[in-house]
């Protein structure tokens, strides 16, 4: 069992602390957290938008630091699973890094392309991992899945949205040396996947409403010679609908569609992915239980047999998580 510690407490930490429990390739062994009440074990006050609420948490036999430097010094721990404010990521890399230890960190990896190269060029080959969970989601799965096997043909193109409502629990949501606004915490999911499904863009055109400078609601349309693909998404004001994502994405012989939403009074609406095959057949995949905390757990196995050993999965490459970094660039640019 690889022996993993948690830096960051807050609902990301809680996320992984629900994924380690599961996992049969890695453990948490320990974590750093500047809040008492959370080194004591009372984790309850943690609520998100997914998963089970915070509760009580033995750590009787783990470790626990009040912070990263706590943690590094202590050599039974093989990974530091970095789940803190993404203006803390650089800083925490880097001296994870520099103590010998194998890193996952959540994303975005950094707030700027530049400094997300700097991490990665500073990590030794597989050192250095980061948690992009999109592509792990079964719905999403199913598109790297298809272009994996090739049973489809290319992929041509494809259309992606991801939306929130007022993100008023984060008061520097819009700030980009602290939080970046919806495209490097919202987008930059769609936009690691389109990494993966396509390869980098040769430009990017975005109409976009700003707040403060920084884009609000946008539309993207990116540049590829063989595909036609496009990202759509941000803030809208009303609370009534938190949150929405989905995607529609040709292949040569089918297209695929997927879209979730929910409202604040506790509806939801779905299309369950579909693949809508040229010949006129409907196919509709099964994709397992659909519990979130999975693909949080296939995450940490993935680390764990890079801390072993085994090759760098594309979807934890720090590469690819900064290029999706350089395609929100491309898009704040406009």
């Amino acid at each position: 069992m690889i022996r993993a510690a948690v830096v960051g407490v807050g609902f990301m930490g809680w996320i992984h602390a629900l994924a380690y429990r599961r996992s049969e390739a890695a453990e948490m062994a320990g974590f750093a957290s500047r809040s008492a009440t959370k080194r004591a074990g009372d984790w309850r006050g943690i609520q998100g938008n997914f998963g089970p609420p915070g509760e009580q948490f033995d750590v009787s036999d783990m470790i626990v630091r009040e912070d990263l430097d706590g943690l590094l010094a202590d050599d039974s721990i093989d990974l530091i699973d970095i789940c803190l404010p993404p203006h803390l990521h650089v800083d925490a890399v880097l001296a994870a890094l520099a103590a010998g230890k194998h890193v996952l960190c959540e994303k975005p990896l950094a707030l700027t392309a530049s400094e997300a190269e700097r991490l990665t060029s500073e990590a030794a080959p597989g050192q250095l991992m980061v948690g992009h969970i999109l592509p792990l989601m079964p719905e999403f799965a199913l598109l790297a899945r298809l272009k994996a096997d090739g049973r489809l043909g290319r992929v041509v193109s494809g259309r992606f949205q991801r939306t929130i409502g007022p993100p008023d629990w984060i008061p520097d949501f819009y700030d980009l040396s602290r939080v970046g606004g919806p495209l490097l915490d919202l987008q930059v999911h769609d936009a690691h996947l389109i990494r993966l499904l396509f390869g980098m863009p040769s430009a990017v055109h975005t109409a976009s409403h700003d707040r403060d400078g920084v884009p609000k609601r946008y539309e993207t349309v990116l540049d590829y010679d063989d595909a036609v693909v496009s990202i759509g998404g941000g803030v809208i004001d009303s609370p009534a609908r938190p949150f929405t994502h989905g995607y529609e994405v040709s292949f040569e012989q089918a297209t695929v569609r997927f879209e979730f939403a929910a409202y604040s009074d506790g509806t939801t609406d779905s299309i369950s992915p579909v693949i809508l095959h040229n010949d006129g057949r409907i196919e509709r995949p099964e994709l397992g239980g659909g519990d979130p905390i999975d693909a949080f757990t296939t995450e940490v196995d993935l680390a764990a047999s890079v801390v072993g050993g085994a090759p760098l999965p594309p979807v934890l490459d720090p590469q690819i998580a900064t290029d999706a970094l350089k395609i929100c660039e491309m898009q704040m640019r406009k």
